[in-house]
């Protein structure tokens, strides 16, 4: 790499060797963006990009439209409400159904959704 992508790790658009793979540090100074948000957002965009492209007509189209868009604005605004993100959540798997494929953008929701912690355990409370 050349020098002038060598600065020390920490630095704004410094890149960093993390396994096999070298990592940009993208951060803007004064901004910390939660990973986990980061994460929430842009699984949320996937499923926006491939609903948006997927040609069957959903009557539930617009709830789904809906809480997709609400999970982008609580993850753009901090940590949320681990309950609300669930909730949504919800409302988007039911909107979409059975579409199979949906289905892998969807648990790339469901899964940054999950790193906020709370994930309910198999087989209901105890």
């Amino acid at each position: 790499m050349s020098d002038d992508h060598t600065r020390r790790r920490g630095t704004p658009g410094a890149w960093s060797v993390e396994g096999a793979a070298v990592v940009e540090d993208r951060r803007v100074a004064g901004t910390e963006e939660d990973p986990r948000a980061a994460e929430l957002r842009r699984a949320v965009a996937r499923l926006r990009r491939e609903l948006a492209a997927h040609p069957a007509d959903l009557p539930d189209r617009a709830i789904a439209d809906d809480e997709l868009a609400a999970l982008d604005s609580m993850a753009r605004e901090g940590v949320p409400e681990v309950p609300r993100l669930r909730r949504a959540l919800l409302l988007i798997a039911g909107a979409l159904g059975s579409v199979s494929a949906l289905a892998p953008a969807l648990r790339g929701v469901r899964a940054a959704i999950d790193l906020f912690g709370d994930v309910p355990q198999a087989g209901g409370r105890d």
